[in-house]
This record gives C-alpha cells, structure tokens and sequence, in this order.
C-alpha cells in the first residue's frame, strides 16, 4: 500500500519535471538554456526508468539506460566544445 503511494507520487514528479523541461526546452531564450533543459530532461527520463526498474524488480531496461547516458554525456560534452569561448583577459 505505502510502496504504491510512493510510486504515484514518484511519477508525479518525474512527470512535472519532464514537462517543465519541455517547457524550458520550448520557451528558452538561448540554446544554452535549451541544452541544459535537454540534459535534465534526459536525467528526468533515466530516473523514471531506474524507478520503474527498481518497483518492478526487473534489469530489462538497462541497456537504454546506460544509452541515455551515454548520449547525455557526450551531448554535454559537445555542446561545451563548440560554445563560443569567453575570455577573461
């Protein structure tokens, strides 16, 4: 009973949060806004699935967890080599 409460009020969550990243996504003012939305987004996405995982007691959505990683990774890492560089000098 206690366990279905929480997994309720979980997904609630996560699904706020997915759509104030859509909206970030969506409304940003600059792509370095919508990057990061996009990045919490993803996170968003990977918790969910690791919750469901962990309520259901099962590993089959592993590997699209660790893909989400991967592209959440390398996405961040992109996006910060090819923003233009601010110098301090």
């Amino acid at each position: 009973m206690i366990l279905q409460i929480v997994a309720v009020l979980a997904s609630i969550m996560f699904g706020i949060a997915a759509l104030l990243s859509v909206y970030r996504i969506v409304i940003g003012p600059s792509v370095l806004d919508r990057v990061i939305a996009s990045d919490v987004l993803v996170a968003t996405i990977i918790c969910a699935l690791g919750a469901e995982m962990a309520l259901n007691r099962h590993t089959d959505t592993l590997p699209v967890l660790l893909v989400l990683a991967l592209f959440a990774v390398l996405g961040s890492l992109s996006v910060a080599r090819f923003l233009p560089g601010r110098d301090s000098a």
